[in-house]
């Protein structure tokens, strides 16, 4: 399977996340229902598989983490409310972890194609590992794309949900590597004037390297 083709298919960062109806193992489910929340939607490529399994328990263990910053997760696969019914009994038989998000039942593949985790012109329906954060306005922040063959990086997930929160709130950007708690880069001066009294801010302060890239 070409997974380049699969990548990005349909919805670009910026855009209104398309709408959705779904049946979930927890009831039915809309993409209103999460309106005024933050919203993790990841695809996984099938149920009963060893790379799956891993990311459902990582995210049942950080899920209260997510939930402290406004954040749902929601998981979704083209496998039937049965199969998954069955496989989070699996996982707590096994593990004593009960899932505590709801995972959609996505048998026509519909919701897939429309958020771009499979292509119309490839026979295989099985989704890859796409994740989706969805700002409280219904906005798509951040999409990642994962082959089949590698797990997610659960605590990568939440750092950028965190980063996202972090730049909205202070009106500037996460630099590389940024963690919580640690600075915010200032948006860049747009006038002769603005770049001067930030070259002295950061003589006075010492908040950066240049007038382009100073911390608050």
């Amino acid at each position: 399977m070409d997974y380049e083709i699969m990548m990005n298919g349909t919805i670009r960062i910026g855009q209104h996340a398309p709408d959705f109806e779904a049946v979930t193992t927890m009831g039915n489910r809309c993409l209103n229902d999460y309106k005024g929340k933050w919203l993790i939607l990841f695809s996984h490529p099938g149920d009963f598989t060893p790379v799956c399994t891993t990311e459902m328990i990582a995210f049942a263990k950080m899920n209260a983490q997510f939930e402290e910053k406004n954040a749902c997760l929601l998981g979704l696969s083209i496998d039937s409310n049965p199969s998954h019914l069955a496989w989070i009994l699996d996982i707590y038989q096994k593990t004593g972890i009960k899932l505590p998000f709801p995972i959609i039942a996505d048998r026509s593949g519909e919701i897939a194609r429309k958020y771009g985790m499979i292509s119309s012109n490839i026979d295989n329906t099985a989704t890859v590992r796409n994740v989706y954060i969805i700002d409280d306005k219904g906005i798509i922040r951040l999409i990642l794309v994962y082959p089949m063959n590698v797990g997610r990086c659960i605590p990568e997930i939440l750092r950028a949900l965190d980063a996202l929160q972090t730049a909205d709130k202070e009106d500037g950007s996460a630099p590389a590597n940024w963690l919580p708690g640690e600075p915010i880069i200032t948006p860049m001066p747009q006038t002769v004037e603005g770049m001067f009294e930030r070259l002295d801010e950061i003589k006075k302060n010492k908040n950066g390297i240049s007038w382009y890239l100073s911390f608050k």
